[in-house]
């Protein structure tokens, strides 16, 4: 750091300290903002102004990531609590709500595959989706990889034979479908199947899903022994072969305590640059499954880290048991069992056990966190390395820590678009991904297109994302130029390199893709370091695919709305309905007229009016097909 960087923070941390004295002695929370506003940071503490006061004192800001994060603040708020108990619980509020850049922050967890079994439908089904929602179904997971959750689901479609077809199937199919001639179902939508029957297959799912295997298989051989008592022997025969595939499924898992409780174990590795939480999950004493969660920047102790990520995993998550082992004596477990204990109406334990078998687990746990973090902090070096490799071979002006690249789209020039992605630390960063409906420039300009983009991503005004180091355009030396033009018209032509990228020419014999940079006639050339121009390519491809699966969806939109808005009657809320009821407009197109007006908010008039809207379409296709081919027979 300059002098002059040196002289700007002291002065900084001087004005922050003349606030001090008025800062109360009492408990609260403290909120640490940046230049623009921003929250970035959330902390709690027993006395504020002490707290407070540790952030500028000389000795606190020899720490490395007490420093990193005083060199950011301006400005700080405080918020005052009657209790330690209440400090904690608005800190956990607070960061949800302001989402600070070093604080943990648990992302959802749309991402990873759930098990939704519905519970409103008298036949219920299990399927994969990716968001929970309070619907009064059932949810199990998440699971950790979309392969293990499908493997669940195809164990579970074998043995427990539920339905498969979705309720606007259920209510349409004539006749029993290939999984149940495969006896993979009962065809509850055909057959006559008593619900008290198969609500006892929904409880053995809950059983095997909730990790009871054990109690499953005591239950199972229990209703095959009555069965065969009672000669029933196909029903006995049946119960036989689910008993032998789910103790298959049970010597696959691993036996961590005898007890057969269910507990979570939870363990904290902690570094300046990234932390990595652990959850071991234990079911009925069996180790389901193993999680990890990362957080880079994260400025909290193990013991801070491991008391955020609780209060907001637990807050969503599908199920909670009654007892959670951490590494670590928590300074605030009793009131992180109080808040939990209203969320899962019944008592939850935070233990730290020193000795034993749950002592093991806990070990088991930290040293998973330790490799992980290991882990990412390898990919983290080899990703700086990479960057310095980029820096030197491009002859940049600063390290390209944040990368951002701008692709067009569009398809004859209709439904133009443009899509921005970023790249931080050599690595996807998805939430600062943008995308732009161009509205100025002309269909198929692409240089105007750039302009228009450039211009909308470094508005002021609109847009919060910071400035990256380098802007990568997919295009050549007349796009740079124009991009060029756009970023000195607003000032900016000193704030960040910009490089294009265009694709090799085959015919001339071109074995690389071209980076062209401002002021330079040729192309850049890596040398033997490839590694640095397979970066900028893997990103110009992230920014292709991203921005044409945006495209491809508003051709999708356009060409429903063009198809669905020509029918008289239909309007917004029963295209949705329609839509939602069948899926797509080819399904929509053949459906018939009664199975139209069953879907909820259509009639039968609107229903014929779809029917002959198609039928129509339909002749005028064939006309249209026959005209084609006398004319190519010729007279």
């Amino acid at each position: 750091m300059n002098n002059k960087n040196v002289s700007a923070n002291a002065d900084k941390a001087a004005n922050l300290r003349e606030r001090l004295p008025d800062v109360s002695t009492g408990p609260g929370v403290y909120l640490l903002k940046d230049k623009t506003g921003r929250v970035i940071y959330v902390g709690k503490a027993a006395n504020l102004r002490k707290r407070l006061a540790s952030y500028f004192a000389r000795r606190y800001r020899d720490d490395v990531k007490t420093r990193v994060l005083v060199e950011h603040v301006t400005a700080f708020d405080v918020m005052l609590t009657a209790s330690d108990k209440e400090a904690i619980i608005l800190e956990a509020n607070l960061i949800k709500r302001h989402k600070p850049r070093y604080n943990v922050v648990l992302k959802d967890d749309k991402r990873y595959p759930i098990l939704r079994l519905g519970r409103r439908h008298p036949y219920p089904r299990l399927q994969i989706v990716r968001k929970m929602k309070k619907d009064g179904a059932r949810y199990f997971g998440p699971f950790a990889s979309a392969g293990g959750v499908r493997q669940t689901l195809n164990i579970i479609n074998k043995v427990f034979r539920l339905r498969k077809c979705t309720n606007s199937e259920f209510r349409r199919r004539a006749r029993p479908c290939l999984h149940f001639q495969m006896k993979n179902c009962l065809g509850p939508c055909c057959q006559d199947v008593d619900p008290a029957q198969y609500d006892e297959l929904v409880q053995d799912v809950i059983l095997f899903l909730n990790g009871r295997t054990p109690d499953l298989v005591r239950q199972l051989r229990k209703k095959m022994a009555a069965a065969a008592q009672g000669q029933r022997y196909e029903e006995a025969a049946l119960l036989r072969d689910k008993l032998f595939a789910v103790q298959r499924t049970l010597e696959k898992q691993v036996a961590v305590t005898t007890d057969l409780k269910d507990r979570d174990v939870i363990a904290a590795a902690v570094s300046p640059a990234v932390s990595v939480v652990t959850l071991l999950t234990v079911r009925g004493g069996f180790l389901q499954g193993t999680r990890h969660f990362a957080f880079e920047k994260t400025l909290s102790s193990e013991q801070d880290v491991i008391e955020t990520f609780l209060l907001q995993y637990y807050e969503k998550a599908p199920f909670t048991p009654s007892e959670i082992l951490v590494a670590e004596r928590l300074p605030h477990a009793r009131v992180v069992e109080e808040s939990l204990d209203p969320l899962q109406q019944r008592k939850i334990r935070v233990l730290a056990p020193q000795r034993g078998p749950k002592r093991q687990l806990v070990l088991m746990a930290l040293e998973n966190a330790r490799n992980q973090l290991r882990e990412q902090l390898d990919v983290l070096a080899s990703g700086q390395a990479l960057l310095k490799r980029l820096e030197k071979s491009a002859r940049l002006r600063r390290l390209p820590q944040r990368i951002e690249c701008i692709d067009n789209a569009h398809l004859g020039g209709d439904n133009p678009v443009s899509g921005l992605v970023v790249f931080q630390g050599g690595r996807p960063r998805k939430k600062d991904y943008r995308t732009y409906r161009l509205q100025t420039a002309g269909s198929g300009d692409d240089y105007a297109a750039m302009a228009e983009v450039i211009e909308r991503r470094f508005n002021p005004h609109k847009e919060t994302l910071p400035l990256p180091d380098l802007l990568l355009i997919d295009g050549g030396r007349g796009q740079l130029g124009m991009v060029v033009a756009a970023a000195r018209r607003l000032g900016l032509d000193t704030a960040f390199d910009i490089l294009a990228i265009a694709k090799k020419d085959e015919q001339k014999g071109e074995e690389n893709d071209k980076i062209y940079q401002p002021g330079r006639v040729n192309p850049v050339t890596f040398g033997p370091d490839r590694d640095a121009l397979l970066l900028l390519q893997r990103i110009r491809d992230e920014a292709h695919r991203f921005v044409l699966q945006f495209h491809r969806k508003q051709r999708r939109k356009s060409a429903i709305r063009s198809e669905l808005d020509h029918i008289p009657g239909i309007g917004a809320k029963r295209r949705a309905q329609l839509l939602a009821a069948f899926g797509g407009i080819d399904r929509i197109r053949r459906a018939s007229a009664q199975e139209l007006s069953a879907v909820p908010g259509m009639n039968h008039p609107a229903a014929r009016a779809v029917r002959e809207y198609f039928e129509k379409a339909e002749v005028r296709c064939r006309k249209s097909e026959a005209g084609s081919q006398n004319k190519e027979r010729g007279p």
